[in-house]
């Protein structure tokens, strides 16, 4: 068994879509409607086969709630990993990245903490090499 497919619900997909491919540079894998239904997907842009992230329009009230409370209590919807915290920091920031938390050292590993602008913080792991 393996995971697939996660999803993070967002309050505007075209908006999420352009935070997620342009600024955390994610590559968009599916897109496609059926009625008033988006499906829309990304995927990490070095992996395009790998594990799609569902951008999934949030309405839904017990989402909103959800979403809503995550955010309010500083706590990610998504966490992504990466080999530099501190470059992807400052190529997100120069991307106009709003971080709710710069790049810290949290014991084995350095985390940031992003707004996705869709409704959800979004945490950045760099975790530590051991010697």
């Amino acid at each position: 068994m393996k995971i697939k497919l996660t999803s993070v619900y967002v309050d505007d997909q075209e908006k999420a879509l352009r935070f997620y491919t342009e600024v955390l540079g994610f590559a968009k894998k599916s897109d496609f409607s059926q009625g008033p239904f988006r499906w829309l997907t990304v995927t990490a842009a070095e992996d395009p086969d790998g594990t799609e992230l569902q951008l999934a329009l949030n309405n839904n009230p017990a989402a909103q709630a959800y979403q809503k409370a995550l955010f309010e209590q500083n706590q990610p919807a998504a966490n992504f990993f990466t080999d530099d915290v501190e470059a992807d920091y400052n190529r997100m920031k120069a991307a106009g990245a709003d971080f709710s938390m710069p790049p810290t050292d949290v014991k084995h590993s350095w985390i940031a903490m992003v707004n996705d602008g869709c409704g959800n913080r979004v945490q950045i792991t760099q975790l530590k090499k051991w010697s």
